[in-house]
């Protein structure tokens, strides 16, 4: 079986690690669109373009499952993506994500930080009150975070400065926080420095729902889940490669191998 995930840049990987400690019988193939980044400050039609091209790119090489490891993409493209291929299941960020907000929040006030498109699309109010409507929920563009971290978060000049300010952006009285970029849980530790909140990485939850799918394709088809001692992974990006494998070996602790550009973008 194949995994299919697609990000921005250098974020996804985030969810790809998740993915990784949940799914041990699946290969995976990663995309990371970073020539088109951020995708934060598009509009949702160019979003939803990119998006598509990717989904026929992971469709044509043969993956189980789409996983849009991006918040912004969720927002823009979730639903234009299951629209056009209905094959397989696509699945976002957004929705995981709001429902562990739900399950850790006491005081019902959950505070989000996310790209400017994410924020303002209100997908997470959005999703949220549809679940509960007796929550609150109030989001924060941080339009600089996504290139800062895509560079090389220690090197960006004044990063912790302007991530409190954006964090303090927010009502204080919210108890839960809510990593609404996949780029975040990178800086976690920086975060959780400015911040007492509980946070919520939507990779977690989401890894779940990607087993949870392979384990319904398995029981449909009959296709067997062998366990593999180490699963192939397939790095194709658009950008620059050095730069998304020292950014990304960070992310995953791990050396990054089998890095290729789609021909298309060469």
């Amino acid at each position: 079986m194949k995994i299919g995930v697609f990000d921005s840049g250098v974020g996804g990987l985030s969810v790809l690690k998740k993915i990784k400690e949940k799914v041990d019988f699946a290969d995976i193939i990663y995309y990371g669109d970073s020539l088109n980044a951020p995708y934060g400050s598009k509009s949702i039609e160019d979003i939803q373009e990119l998006c598509l091209k990717i989904g026929e790119f992971l469709i044509d090489n043969r993956v189980d499952v789409i996983v849009i490891a991006c918040n912004t993409a969720t927002a823009a493209a979730l639903n234009v993506l299951k629209e056009r291929f209905t094959s397989i299941p696509v699945i976002g960020v957004v929705s995981p994500g709001a429902s562990m907000a739900i399950k850790q929040s006491k005081n019902k006030k959950i505070g989000v930080i996310c790209t400017p498109l994410t924020a303002k699309t209100r997908i997470y109010e959005k999703v949220i009150t549809e679940l509960n409507s007796k929550y609150q929920v109030y989001q924060k563009g941080c339009e600089l975070l996504c290139p800062m971290i895509e560079r090389g978060w220690e090197s960006s000049e004044k990063n912790k400065e302007i991530l409190k300010q954006y964090i303090d952006a927010l009502p204080s009285d919210i108890d839960t926080l809510v990593l609404g970029c996949t780029h975040y849980p990178l800086i976690r530790a920086d975060i959780e420095e400015i911040s007492d909140k509980k946070i919520v990485d939507p990779a977690e939850e989401t890894a779940m729902n990607v087993l949870f799918e392979l384990n319904r394709i398995s029981l449909k088809t009959g296709r067997k889940k062998s366990r593999k001692e180490k699963i192939n992974i397939d790095y194709f990006v658009t950008g620059d490669i050095e730069i998304f494998k020292e950014v990304g070996e960070k992310f995953l602790g791990e050396k990054v191998v089998n890095v290729y550009q789609p021909i298309s973008e060469s």
